[in-house]
């Protein structure tokens, strides 16, 4: 129990430290190119290495990097506060990426090495979207009552609490050096990593494609969207004691997550169906990648790889479609592209009972 709690107060804090600068970016870069650059440092350092630390986490062990990360998150946290210089600010933004892409994958090979890894793997997914949400939330409020920097402050004290915490965490399994090669396991399931592409990604193209489409407040457009994260609590938790079969599963989640983008174009509740669809399909996704015990760290290192492509490559495109060809098309098109992940996750032959 308390590795477990030492897992989900990491993850929470990781992910709210990450949020902790979005609501005040203004006051830490001026104008909207260096702003854009601090926001996207993060998901740099995390995309370039999760798959990496997933490899590495199968040769020499899940808590050797589950402690890194969170190592790197208080020491990204601490140069924040410490160092306002944007070159800085820029640096440590990427360190946290970094310390996330150490962190998540190798936490979440942990858990799929636990007998209640389905349990566990709903609470995960929970405590990574309240991190979230509190970390824009919780940074917006203390910014008004105690300071620019409070809520960077507080989450980075938390994060020293998380670190030390970490040190009831035991290995699941002993590593065997052994992956059984990334081409291979990537054949595998490429088309279970496309849905992850496709369908978290579809989640991202809304929230990057609303808030211009409907010009509300940020205040509004805030509780809109994090209406979505909510959502996506409540039903990966219920999912995870659910028992669900994985392909079944993620076959019917495309068809609701087609559904949900097209209704998000009409109203923002919408955004309920789309985050909730969102954490069934990530717990089915990750049930079956739990049933390969061996290379638990590779294939969520992919995985992860695969979540982090798709909120890249989606936004980009659904903004590039809006663009050019209207916001309707934009939702239309990630509509279709979620509606075909129903029919594509039908071909995959991994090798795992479905």
């Amino acid at each position: 129990m308390k590795q477990r709690l030492a897992l989900l107060t990491g993850v929470f804090v990781v992910m709210a430290l990450s949020n902790a600068i979005v609501p005040v970016l203004p006051a830490l870069a001026e104008g909207p190119a260096l702003q854009g650059a601090l926001f996207s440092a993060y998901f740099l350092g995390a995309l370039i290495t999760v798959l990496p630390a997933g490899v590495l986490s199968d040769r020499v062990g899940r808590v050797p990097l589950i402690r890194a990360g969170l190592a790197l998150t208080l020491g990204s946290g601490a140069a924040i506060l410490a160092f306002p210089d944007p070159l800085v600010l820029l640096a440590a933004r990427g360190i946290e990426g970094v310390a996330a892409g150490l962190f998540v994958p190798a936490a979440m090979s942990w858990i799929n090495l636990q007998p209640d890894h389905e349990h566990m793997s709903g609470n995960f997914i929970a405590a990574l979207n309240v991190g979230l949400v509190a970390g824009l939330l919780g940074t917006g409020f203390l910014s008004d009552v105690a300071g620019t920097m409070a809520g960077v402050a507080v989450f980075t004290v938390a994060a020293a609490v998380s670190l030390v915490l970490s040190a009831l965490v035991t290995e699941a399994t002993a590593p065997d050096g052994r992956n059984g090669g990334l081409l291979r396991i990537g054949k595998s399931y490429s088309w279970l990593y496309l849905s992850t592409i496709v369908l978290v990604g579809a989640t991202g193209v809304v929230t990057a494609v609303y808030p211009d489409f409907t010009g509300e407040t940020p205040a509004t457009l805030s509780l809109q969207l994090g209406m979505m994260n909510v959502a996506t609590v409540v039903a990966s938790i219920a999912a995870s004691r659910a028992h669900l079969t994985p392909i079944p599963t993620i076959r019917a989640s495309a068809l609701v997550m087609a559904a949900a983008v097209a209704l998000s174009y009409l109203t923002p509740l919408a955004f309920v169906l789309v985050g909730g669809t969102a954490g069934v399909v990530m717990i089915a996704q990750i049930k079956y990648l739990a049933a390969d015990q061996a290379r638990q760290g590779a294939v969520m290192g992919l995985f992860n790889v695969a979540s982090y492509g798709g909120m890249t490559l989606l936004p980009f495109m659904g903004g590039v479609i809006a663009e050019i060809n209207g916001f309707m098309m934009a939702f239309a098109v990630t509509a279709v592209l979620s509606a075909m992940m129903a029919v594509t996750i039908g071909r995959c032959r991994c090798p795992v009972s479905q």
